[in-house]
């Protein structure tokens, strides 16, 4: 199952810019994650600052 990033995103693109796959892309007032491109590494996860992604 993919990752999700819930309404605690502020927009600050640290996930995206450490997706190996390139998953993550600014939606509308926050970043969301594709799930037919994630490969649930968990990196996003690791890196989002306000613990907003979920597995």
């Amino acid at each position: 199952m993919a990752y999700v990033i819930g309404d605690a995103c502020v927009s600050c693109g640290s996930c995206a810019s450490e997706c190996p796959v390139g998953a993550i892309s600014e939606g509308d007032g926050k970043y969301v994650i594709d799930a037919d491109t994630c490969i649930d590494c968990g990196t996003c996860a690791a890196t989002c600052p306000t613990g907003a992604i979920e597995g």
